[in-house]
């Protein structure tokens, strides 16, 4: 398998692993394309930007072992 080959399967891995860990694994991929397609729209000078990348980091923060992190409350803006 060619090293551009490998590169590309890491990234599309990890990204399946941002879907599971948002609980949308099962979710219909028509609602996350649109999803992503709205997300994709947002300018990171905007007040909702950066209030979903903090959610974000204080996601990735959170202990694997922690079932309840997603009804944390969001950082604050």
């Amino acid at each position: 398998m060619s090293v551009k080959r490998k590169k590309d399967l890491r990234k599309k891995y990890l990204l399946g692993e941002i879907v599971v860990r948002a609980g949308l694994s099962t979710a219909d991929r028509a609602f996350l394309l649109g999803g992503l397609l709205e997300l994709a729209r947002l300018l990171p000078d905007t007040d909702e930007f950066q209030r979903l990348r903090n959610r974000g980091e204080m996601a990735f923060r959170a202990k694997a072992s922690d079932p309840h992190w997603q009804e944390k409350p969001d950082a604050v803006q």
